[in-house]
């Protein structure tokens, strides 16, 4: 029988099998606060448990493959899984550490960019991860470990908090079960200690699964891959817009609870000349009238292949700039790892191709 990952597991789920139950907290600190690599190394805990643990339950349910590291401080992770599938996570650093007098007085910020799936089902033409389809869903377990190596790779201290966002590959409410045991693992005080205003959940638009999402009540934020402002393009590059189209979403993000002093985020990947001019800016301007929103522009990062180009600067910053003169809330998102295999699905790519030559 295979084994699980003890990653998957909630305390509560745990002490119905292992007791007393106390053990199980002594668990998750070695676990999540001392980054353990091994049960061996559990000393408080009994042998027969720790044997018992080895036994039943798989400790780490990936590996790293390989890392991109970039100029800018940003990480491209790797992770080969158990049965041999990959998935990218990313590294952000956001705020850079502040020293003063010697004294460190603020500590760099990250923000962690997860995977949800091994591949995506959502098919979006802009997207390189699109390309090798859907494989699987991500167990729970695999999801945690993702933050949990970055954390132990980059030696961020266990009580130094990061920003997850459920935006790499995969579509996150397409796996909502594991995506949402997820969320309630990572925002443990006794694991991780993340909390749930802390990670951000970003979907294509599946308008079913944000109203179970929001039903749930999490405190989690929520970030819309909007990329078009009417049915016609959107449904160019998102195929998914068939099922759920623009108004749909629009409904479903005005029901969804939002904490008084956040905002829905909607991620807006700006393409030359399909959907950056102003024209588009307007009918952006008037499909959000009414929701609280931050729209967050990004520059599309090119791959080889890809038939969609970057956007100019300029024509970027007329795009915010004209969104923040009719009162929406707007960022351009600064590009990161241009240096590196950026693009999501890039890094998986390069790799499988590098493998591919070595055993020709």
């Amino acid at each position: 029988m295979e084994r699980s990952s003890i990653l998957s597991y909630t305390k509560e789920e745990l002490s119905k099998k292992i007791e007393p139950a106390f053990r199980v907290k002594q668990i998750y600190n070695w676990i999540y606060c001392q980054y353990a690599n091994s049960y061996d190394e559990m000393k408080n805990l009994p042998k027969i448990i720790r044997t018992d643990l080895e036994n039943n339950y798989v400790l780490n349910p990936l590996k790293l493959l390989k890392k991109e590291s970039s100029s800018d401080g940003s990480i491209k992770y790797l992770f080969i899984l158990n049965d041999g599938y990959t998935i990218e996570t990313v590294l952000l650093p956001m705020k850079k550490e502040l020293i003063k007098n010697g004294e460190i007085i603020r500590h760099t910020r990250y923000t962690v960019c997860i995977s949800s799936q091994v591949g995506c089902k959502i098919g979006c033409s802009f997207c390189l991860t699109a390309k090798e389809g859907f494989k699987r869903n991500l167990t729970t377990g695999e999801i945690i470990a993702q933050v949990l190596e970055i954390k132990k790779d980059n030696s961020i201290a266990k009580n130094r908090r990061v920003n997850i966002v459920f935006m790499g590959m995969g579509e996150p409410l397409d796996n909502l079960e594991s995506v949402v045991k997820a969320v309630k693992i990572f925002s443990d005080p006794d694991g991780l200690g993340i909390s749930t205003r802390r990670q951000t959940i970003s979907t294509s638009g599946l308008s079913k699964q944000i109203e179970k999402l929001g039903k749930m009540e999490l405190g989690v934020l929520l970030a819309i891959s909007l990329h078009a402002v009417d049915d016609e393009l959107r449904e160019k590059l998102m195929p998914i817009n068939k099922a759920y189209n623009i108004k749909s979403i629009i409904n479903a993000v005005k029901a969804f609870p939002i904490d008084a002093r956040k905002r829905v985020m909607f991620e807006y990947l700006v393409m030359k000349n399909i959907n950056d001019d102003i024209k588009n800016a307007k009918k952006l301007v008037k499909l959000l009238h009414g929701i609280k929103v931050k729209v967050n522009l990004i520059y599309f990062n090119p791959y080889n292949g890809s038939k969609f180009k970057r956007p100019s600067c300029d024509s970027v910053i007329a795009f915010q700039k004209y969104l923040l003169d009719h009162g929406v809330l707007c960022t351009i998102r600064e590009s990161k790892g241009l240096d590196i295999s950026a693009a999501c699905g890039q890094l998986k790519e390069k790799t499988k191709k590098e493998l591919e030559n070595d055993n020709s």
